[in-house]
């Protein structure tokens, strides 16, 4: 019985770890269409404010992306409802009007929402509670972190222009916008590369620190050639920031692809890992089976032993007719005692006097 309860312990556990991996391979998954997403949104941000109302093919394919992944594991991570929320919103940014700073804030709450869907993958995926460290600093980096940054680096590129061209009232209105923004990104770059070094500190993985060293460098000279084309103190460069924008949706990809493998292998190792375990547990169960199976028939067996009749020392089929008579008195040998001698000389005298 107590090996029973620990096997029932040990099975329980693993059983429930594999769930747990299972559903944040959900979760990577739905976070890999969310990158494109999130890009393509701050492509059509831009492209609206330079006048341009139809969305672009990368938004498009991307909304096509992350529709297909919902439909898989949507109802699994509970994001479907918010799913459809974003999708109408992302459906209605052609028709926002009311000037450049309208249709700006227009996209600013669809990226906002996107970002509230990233948390909810987060959550429902159990990610956010990764019990091991490199997985637990790539999910921070690549759902947080990083989306983050591409939103605020587009904010930043696109508030910049706009208040360029904004009149002082206008101005006033923006620019504290432009300063969050331009703060938010470094915050945001910061903590990127800090999580990133945490993980390759804290992994196995053979593969994981340098491909994420390559990519994070190209992202971070993507991040400062932006920021000179903003040009937060002055003037901003559109030229620049076209440049940097460009260089940025090829490092983001690169970086956001490296990140998702790396989760994927990590939890595909833990996924084998439990595997062994579980088959550990069966032989461990088996073996428990065994051992009682034995402890209970070797006792039976041997009381079997001990109560069977000696076997009988006559050969079979010998009549019991032809067996000697031991005389009355005789030893067990069938030797005769001495008192026994006299009896056969009394018998002859009485017959002498008869």
């Amino acid at each position: 019985m107590p090996a029973g309860i620990l096997f029932a312990r040990v099975w329980g556990d693993v059983s429930d770890r594999e769930d747990s991996t299972r559903l944040e391979q959900q979760g990577v998954e739905y976070l890999t269409a969310l990158g494109p997403l999130v890009s393509a949104l701050a492509e059509a941000q831009s492209s609206a404010l330079s006048g341009v109302s139809t969305p672009p093919a990368s938004l498009t394919a991307a909304v096509a992306g992350v529709a297909a992944v919902d439909d898989r594991v949507g109802a699994d991570l509970r994001t479907q409802e918010r799913w459809n929320g974003l999708k109408q919103r992302i459906d209605q940014l052609p028709k926002a009007t009311g000037g450049a700073a309208a249709v700006f804030q227009a996209h600013v709450e669809v990226t906002d929402l996107a970002m509230a869907l990233y948390e909810a993958v987060r959550n429902n995926s159990e990610l956010v509670r990764d019990p091991d460290n490199d997985v637990s600093h790539l999910q921070q980096a690549v759902a947080v972190d990083l989306p983050t940054a591409v939103v605020q680096m587009s904010r930043m590129a696109d508030l910049s222009q706009l208040v360029a061209k904004a009149n002082a009232t206008q101005q006033a209105q923006l620019g504290p916008q432009f300063g969050a923004a331009v703060l938010a990104v470094n915050t945001s770059v910061n903590s990127l590369t800090d999580n990133l070094q945490a993980a390759v500190d804290d992994t196995n993985s053979p593969t994981l620190s340098g491909n994420l060293v390559s990519g994070l460098d190209a992202f971070r000279r993507g991040v400062e050639l932006l920021t000179r084309g903003a040009n937060p103190n002055g003037a901003p460069s559109a030229a620049t920031i076209a440049t940097a924008q460009t260089r940025l949706q090829v490092s983001l990809g690169n970086l956001s692809g490296i990140t998702m493998r790396e989760m994927s292998r990590l939890l595909d190792d833990r996924l084998d890992s439990l595997g062994y375990r579980t088959l550990e547990a069966l032989a461990a169960a088996a073996a428990v089976v065994l051992l009682a199976a034995a402890a209970i028939v070797m006792p039976l067996t041997g009381r079997r032993r001990a109560g069977a009749s000696p076997p009988s020392s006559r050969v079979p089929g010998e009549d019991t007719r032809d067996m000697t008579v031991r005389p009355a008195g005789a030893d067990y040998d069938g030797s005769v005692p001495a008192y026994a001698e006299a009896t056969p000389t009394r018998r002859e005298r009485s017959g002498a006097l008869r």
